[in-house]
């Protein structure tokens, strides 16, 4: 049987895979974007149409994991990941790679539904979202190293291609490591069959019961600010702050703060609970985006305010992001798969449509990210409140298995 803690850095970079696809081509989208004429916010397109293909995808391998086992989707979607890394490298037009991203997006999205599941058949309560934290610290270390990856093998290989080839090369060792290292987690009494009207069922429970859908919801608004981000932050800290040279320096800052938030969640989470702790993160969190929009609209605002003010919010993320996510998937230990698949949709197709606004609302300032920051938090919190049927700081929650 496999450890916790090889586990933990399992699902952390079968996850990062998707981290790595994103964020290491950031520092040669100006150069991508010359090479197949894009213009303008066009670029973001590349980033955008994985997401939100993403997020579509996800619908599919959780409700098949819950029927064949964890282990098969895995592989298909590291197959797929694998091969299209590899056709977006050989594209001969932007639309091409767009489509191919968007292709990629949905067929690999298993990488990104199917670890909260294969937590969720080993642990649950306070204690998932204790794991889910330190799978957040790894995870988020790619972000915050991927922009310097991309740009080295920019200036080692001279071309945006090679950024792809090397997406392509990451899942082919992470498919090696899940074959030898992973058994299958389902449960055999928790296997489901594939009828249409049981997975429906299972789905929609997973996303309409009240205890859990603010966490869903909310999760998706706040981390659709943070796809708006993502999108434009090139833009914005390049040309808007004229820092390009150091985009890589202040995006893995901005990251590693996030990173930093999940190591100290994963210690303090299982004593105070997930609920405590990302709710008073969520508080903190509007505060700090009303501190962002005040300075936004200041005629002189500089990348002195900006990063250590994104930089906190995005650290108050990591209180949030794992221990809604672990409150969400609480009661499906059952269906996890297509619980995990259905929250997972809902998460990543309107948190991408969310941060593709964002990011094409970039009007050469911070204004528009940081306004959606404001109000994606506000929203977020009455959700919350929803759920929670008026009350914020709940107790603990212990492990069910």
């Amino acid at each position: 049987m496999i450890g916790e803690r090889e586990l933990i850095w399992m699902m952390a970079l079968l996850m990062a895979c998707n981290a790595f696809g994103i964020d290491a081509i950031l520092p040669a989208l100006d150069e991508l974007a010359t090479s197949l004429g894009a213009q303008g916010n066009e670029r973001q397109f590349v980033v955008g149409a994985y997401l939100l293909a993403a997020g579509f995808g996800t619908l599919i391998p959780g409700a098949i994991a819950d029927r064949y086992g964890r282990r098969p989707v895995l592989f298909v979607a590291l197959a797929f990941y694998v091969m299209l890394s590899l056709a977006c490298a050989a594209v001969a037009s932007f639309d091409m790679l767009v489509g191919l991203r968007a292709v990629q997006g949905f067929f690999a999205a298993g990488i990104i539904a199917l670890p909260p599941a294969i937590i969720r058949d080993r642990v649950g309560g306070d204690k998932m979202a204790r794991m889910m934290s330190l799978i957040m610290v790894i995870f988020l270390l790619v972000p915050a190293i991927a922009p310097s990856i991309g740009q080295g093998i920019l200036a080692l290989a001279g071309s945006w291609r090679w950024i792809f080839i090397s997406m392509a090369v990451l899942g082919v060792a992470m498919g090696l490591w899940v074959y030898i290292r992973l058994p299958e987690t389902l449960h055999d009494e928790d296997r489901q069959p594939i009828r249409v009207g049981v997975i429906a069922r299972n789905m929609r429970s997973a996303v309409t019961l009240r205890e859990t859908i603010g966490y869903t919801l909310g999760s998706a608004l706040v981390f659709g600010g943070l796809f708006g981000f993502i999108n434009s932050s090139q833009q914005l800290i390049g040309e808007a702050f004229g820092a390009g040279d150091d985009f890589p320096l202040i995006f893995a800052i901005c990251a590693g703060s996030m990173a930093l938030a999940n190591w100290s969640n994963s210690r303090i989470v299982e004593r105070y609970g997930a609920r405590r702790v990302s709710h008073i993160a969520l508080i903190l969190f509007l505060m700090v985006a009303g501190a962002q929009l005040w300075f936004a609209n200041q005629p002189d605002e500089t990348l002195w305010t900006f990063v250590p003010l994104m930089a906190a919010n995005m650290s108050l993320l990591g209180f949030v992001g794992a221990n809604f996510g672990s409150i969400a998937m609480q009661p499906f230990r059952h269906i996890a798969g297509a619980a995990s698949s259905a929250q997972s949709f809902l998460r990543m197709t309107t948190g991408a449509f969310l941060g593709a606004s964002i990011g094409f609302a970039y009007d050469g300032t911070a204004r528009p990210l940081a306004a959606a920051l404001l109000v994606t938090a506000l929203l977020t919190l009455a959700f919350v409140l929803f759920s929670e049927r008026g009350t914020l700081f709940g107790a603990p929650v212990e492990n069910d298995d």
